[in-house]
């Protein structure tokens, strides 16, 4: 005997952490911070109790209630941090009489598409800084780097080909390195928390004092990372590509240069240099009805008579222009009044008879 089934589908994103703060020598206190932004609060009925107020019977065995609904079109991907999360869920509930309610919670993932194939995210990413190294006051010569990508977006598994240069004017050993950073922004209340962490780094040889290394393109494959979240309040995921250059007996010279992790990939055909190319599709269909090897066509002569020819291909004289030619150029195509040529055939599959006058192939 049931009362009603009912259903729920929830998405939100949350966010909660905790800050000590002192308010003297020997007062402290502890300052919570937390927010929250709904996405997704879908409602509905599976089964509904009879209009005279009488209990569902189902007869004993298994029972199926299929439902659907809708997503809305944004929705922040699915996320786990340390001070926040994006979540999907759909929660059912089964009302009985004089019993407790049932209840059973199942999470689904959701996937926010950004195509990287836009004109925003096909742009090269290039950047340049320098520094001076210093130990105990003296100048020990300068430090600078150049480095460039072809592009801003990038889908995980691909190759980042990083093109840099760094000049090494010190009198010691400098080490480059790269790495792909991820920055988790939470906020609340007008107070951001930030979360960085490595996601995958490479280390380049050491520099001699005096000398230059270039990269040719180093490659730095992205790992199966998240995409990033760029249009929730409370929760932003981005990504940056860093150059660093470790030198002794001081900081690191730090070029970074940011990154988006789309979902979906760089189009095959996509051109880096036109950006709007990038942004449309080819369809490839018609390909597969190209027959592997293609009929020879015939001779010119075969198909149209030399005085056809010549009477087709001849310019028109001025009076049959008007005044045409009076006003702006315009170039003059001449209308091709024959039919296409025919497919080559070693045989003539319609042989003509003896009886029968030969008919010109173009009447």
């Amino acid at each position: 005997r049931l009362g009603a089934l009912r259903l729920r589908a929830v998405g939100a994103a949350r966010v909660h952490w905790t800050e000590s703060r002192s308010a003297g020598s020997s007062t402290a206190y502890t300052q919570s911070y937390s927010d929250q932004v709904e996405f997704l609060n879908h409602r509905d009925t599976l089964m509904a109790p009879p209009d005279n107020g009488e209990a569902t019977v189902l007869q004993a065995g298994r029972h199926e209630f299929p439902f659907t609904f809708q997503l809305p079109e944004t929705l922040a991907t699915s996320f786990e941090g340390k001070h926040g999360s994006v979540r999907y869920w759909v929660k059912a509930k089964l009302h009985r009489p004089w019993s407790t309610v049932k209840k059973a919670k199942k999470e689904f993932t959701v996937i926010e598409p950004i195509d990287i194939n836009t004109p925003a995210l096909l742009a090269p990413q290039a950047g340049a800084k320098e520094k001076l190294a210093r130990a105990w006051y003296c100048n020990r010569g300068q430090v600078s780097v150049t480095a460039k990508i072809d592009r801003k977006g990038y889908t995980p598994g691909e190759v980042i080909p990083i093109f840099a240069e760094i000049d090494n004017c010190t009198s010691r050993a400098v080490v480059p390195k790269a790495a792909i950073i991820q920055t988790q922004t939470f906020i609340a209340r007008g107070t951001k928390k930030q979360k960085k962490s490595v996601v995958i780094s490479i280390t380049g040889d050491p520099i001699p004092a005096g000398k230059r290394e270039v990269w040719h393109g180093r490659a730095l494959k992205i790992p199966p990372v998240g995409p990033s979240i760029l249009q929730c309040r409370i929760i932003q995921v981005e990504y940056s590509l860093k150059v660093c250059v470790d030198i002794p007996g001081t900081s690191k010279l730090l070029l970074e240069l940011p990154l988006v992790i789309g979902t979906i990939p760089l189009h095959p055909f996509g051109s880096r240099t036109s950006s709007v190319s990038s942004q449309y599709s080819v369809n490839l269909d018609w390909l597969s009805t190209i027959p592997e090897q293609l009929e020879a066509p015939p001779e010119y002569s075969a198909v149209v008579s030399s005085p056809e020819a010549e009477q087709s291909l001849a310019p028109p004289c001025r009076s049959e222009l008007g005044d045409i030619l009076e006003g702006p150029f315009f170039a003059y195509i001449q209308e091709f009044r024959f039919r296409p040529p025919p497919l080559y055939s070693e045989v003539d599959p319609n042989p003509a008879s003896d009886g029968i006058r030969p008919r010109c192939m173009t009447c």
